[in-house]
This record gives structure tokens, sequence and C-alpha cells, in this order.
């Protein structure tokens, strides 16, 4: 298997799953209309068996923010780049595809399109742009801190990906319930995209309006995440890292400022 179809497939079954949990939840007259610990859950096992599939090919990053990040520190080669972030994408929207045709019959019997597009792509629990950005760099600088973590770590052969797949559940329940825990521009943009091509019953729109979030927010959390683990715990800091720093603080800076003006014009 190419490097190119190892991603591919990896991020494929990561939708597959992933995808699959939030439609037995939100889609009508199935047997697992569920909860937000069943969804976690069933993401964080998405990941470890993406992860068990592919990562003797890959590495399984089946996510860009991850692949940007370690390229960021140097444990990725960035020739690569491009063709990894390409196969995520492809595969993300394969495995929407085919979320779509498993739950064939539920989607005309589903009549809320936010639940139908939830599926495919992340929305807010409360519209605020600057603080949902906030969410996903927050989420995934934590992922990549986690993956750098836990490879600095020996474990028995064959438990990485399970340890891996348990830190998702972990930003799931912890933090994913501001913005739907994107913390992957693939996992929400080649699905949104599927949505938007799909011929589902009474879908309504993409929302595009959001987005640049879950794409933006990951790339600048993973990029940061690594940077972080480079600065603090390798005792390596560079321009890079300060350049990211500032960047971060503005950001929350700018979070803050907007909450507190709405507190205060309320």
């Amino acid at each position: 298997m190419t490097e190119f179809m190892g991603e591919l497939i990896g991020t494929m079954i990561l939708i597959i799953l992933g995808g699959g949990v939030i439609a037995g939840a939100n889609l009508k007259h199935t047997k697992a209309e569920g909860n937000w610990v069943l969804i976690t859950i069933a993401w964080g096992l998405a990941v470890a068996m993406g992860v068990y599939a592919v990562g003797d090919v890959t590495g399984a990053h089946i996510n860009p923010a991850v692949t940007l990040g370690l390229a960021t520190v140097g444990d990725f080669e960035w020739a690569k780049v491009p063709m990894y972030i390409a196969a995520q994408m492809i595969g993300a929207f394969v495995g929407a595809v085919i979320v779509f045709f498993h739950y064939l019959p539920h989607w005309a019997d589903t009549e809320d399109p936010m639940a139908k597009l939830s599926i495919f792509s992340t929305d807010p629990a409360i519209d605020s742009p600057v603080s949902n950005l906030v969410s996903e760099i927050v989420g995934t600088f934590v992922l990549v801190m986690g993956i750098l973590f836990i490879g600095a770590n020996e474990f028995t052969d064959g438990l990485n990906p399970l340890i891996v797949g348990l830190l998702i559940v972990a930003i799931g329940m912890s933090l994913g319930s501001t913005t739907g825990y994107a913390i992957n521009p693939a996992r929400d943009l080649g699905p949104r995209i599927a949505h938007a091509i799909l011929p589902i019953p009474g879908k309504g729109d993409s929302n595009w309006g959001y987005s640049w979030i879950p794409v933006l927010g990951p790339v600048v959390g993973g990029v940061y995440g690594g940077l972080f683990y480079q600065a603090i715990f390798e005792a390596a800091p560079n321009l890079p890292f300060w350049i990211m720093t500032v960047i971060v603080v503005a950001i929350l800076l700018t979070s803050l400022k907007v909450e507190l003006n709405k507190v205060q014009s309320a």
C-alpha cells in the first residue's frame, strides 16, 4: 500500500465510524438515538481503528493538523505534506459518502436540517466566531501535544493506537461540547463538501460561513502544539514558537474582549 492510499483509507475509516455514530444518534428511526458520551467514545474508537489500519504504512496522521504539527518540529518531511493532506481530504469525503448510503432510508424521516449537517461537519453550541476558533485551537493543541506525549513513552506493542483513541475520548468529553471538536480540517471540510453535493432530502445549507473555523483553528492549534512541545519539553524554543505564541495570545485576548463586550452591552 502506498502512503497516499494509506492516509486515504485511514481517514475514510475514521469518518465512516465517527460520522456513522452521529448519524445513528441524530437520524430518526435508528436503533441508536443516543447522547454525547456515546458519540465521544465512538469517535475515540474510530481514531484507534484508523491508526490500527494504516499506522505501519503512514504513521496514521489521518489529520492535516497532525501532519502540519509534526512537520513543523521536524518529525515529518515537508515534501510529503501536500500528498498526505490531499489523501486525508479525499478519504474524509469518501467516508462521508459511505455514511450517507448506509443510512439512506433515514434521511427523509428526519426533519431537522442541522441534525443532518452535524453528521457531516461541526457547528458551535454558541455562535461566537473568535471563541469558537479558540475552542478548536485548544482542542487541537491538546491533541498534538498528547500524541507527542504518547510517542515519548514506551507501550506494549499494539497499544499506542488505543491510547490515542482514549486521548480523543478525553478531548471530546472535556473540550468538545463547545464546537463539536473538529480538531481535524479534513474531518470537517471533506464531509461538508459531501453534504453540499449529495442529494440529501431536506438537508438545508452547508453553513459555509462557519467552515473556516474548523480548518484554521486546528491548523493553528496543531502547529502550536508541536512548537510548544519542542520549546518546553525538549528545551528548544525557536523564532516560529515565539511568533505563534504571539498569534495565539492575540486570539485569546480578542475572544476575551468580544465576550466581555457582549456582557456589557446586554
